[in-house]
């Protein structure tokens, strides 16, 4: 483990990508997914420290993953072998109407968190937890694994990433509702994107949803909004930071990628409008190429990005 403290610690569900190409509907690229884990390779790119804390399969995929975090720099002392289960997989297909997501997750070894099984000295070593809506998803105690972290962590006087990923397709909306407005009021900034944030909140315009999400206890808000950029609010001013042009060809991972680096920037003591847009540009760059991980960009492509559109 590292011998000091992490930038951030992320905790979920990793899971071994194969993404759809372009123009051949029967060939995949096999890559790495999980929102949490995109999220800590994309701050570890960008220069953070970072952790990861998950349960894996004792399989293949599963050391796939080892060797991917080894190679990211990203610390896997937190990380536990189980043998009862396995290593989730999912699929992504391209569309007209987007990218869609078929999942082999049913029992994964992520999924069999519980409490107990938590590394408290790598989470106490932590600046930053970042969770999600998917890892309070997958299970029940999966979801008291995440609540049982923050409090861990704020004890610890960490701050707490929450971005609610809704997947309707793994819990009822009214359950999700009430899960995520409660793990709200206990972060330190919240990263919804708007369609997932229109199903929570019933509203429909970007500043209304920024309010709601403010009035249910989230000091930092920044909604993501896919092209069209992302709305930064701290309670007392807001902005909306443009999105970028590039050459987008799968968004999978972008949003992780904007969590990753708006938490890394938070660190290194932008304000959140500053992280904001740096995370803005990270995010435009990360659906640049195919699949969750290997697009995410480093420093110096982030700065390229926003020095060319400052011109």
């Amino acid at each position: 483990m590292n011998g000091g403290r992490f930038d951030l610690v992320a905790l979920g569900e990793p899971l071994l990508e194969f993404n759809q190409t372009h123009g051949a509907s029967d060939e995949y690229l096999q890559g790495f997914g999980g929102d949490t884990s995109n999220c800590v390779i994309a701050a570890a790119r960008l220069g953070a420290v970072t952790a990861y804390i998950t349960r894996l399969g004792d399989d293949a995929f599963g050391g796939k993953f080892l060797a991917l975090w080894r190679r990211e720099g990203v610390d896997a002392s937190g990380v536990a072998i189980d043998v009862d289960g396995n290593t989730g997989i999912y699929f992504v297909t391209h569309g007209a109407g987007g990218h869609e997501f078929s999942y082999l997750r049913a029992g994964s070894a992520a999924s069999r968190m519980r409490p107990s099984d938590l590394p408290l000295p790598v989470i106490r070593s932590s600046k930053v937890l970042h969770v999600s809506g998917i890892s309070q998803a997958i299970s029940a105690s999966a979801c008291d694994t995440v609540f049982a972290a923050i409090d861990t962590a704020r004890d610890a006087g960490a701050r707490i990433s929450f971005d609610c990923n809704v997947r309707p397709k793994l819990w009822p909306l009214p359950r999700a509702r009430a899960v995520i407005v409660a793990t709200m009021a206990l972060c330190d900034w919240f990263l919804p994107s708007l369609d997932e944030a229109i199903q929570l909140s019933g509203k429909q315009q970007p500043e209304a949803i920024v309010d709601w999400c403010h009035a249910r206890g989230a000091p930092i808000v920044a909604l993501k909004m896919g092209g069209n950029g992302v709305w930064v609010s701290d309670g007392k001013s807001r902005e909306h930071v443009a999105g970028m042009r590039v050459n987008a060809v799968d968004a999978t991972g972008a949003g992780d990628c904007f969590d990753g680096a708006f938490t890394a920037r938070l660190v290194a003591g932008d304000t959140p409008f500053a992280a904001g847009r740096y995370a803005n540009a990270a995010a435009a760059l990360a659906t640049t190429g195919y699949g969750a991980v290997a697009p995410l960009p480093r420093h110096a492509d982030v700065s390229a990005l926003l020095a060319s559109a400052n011109r």
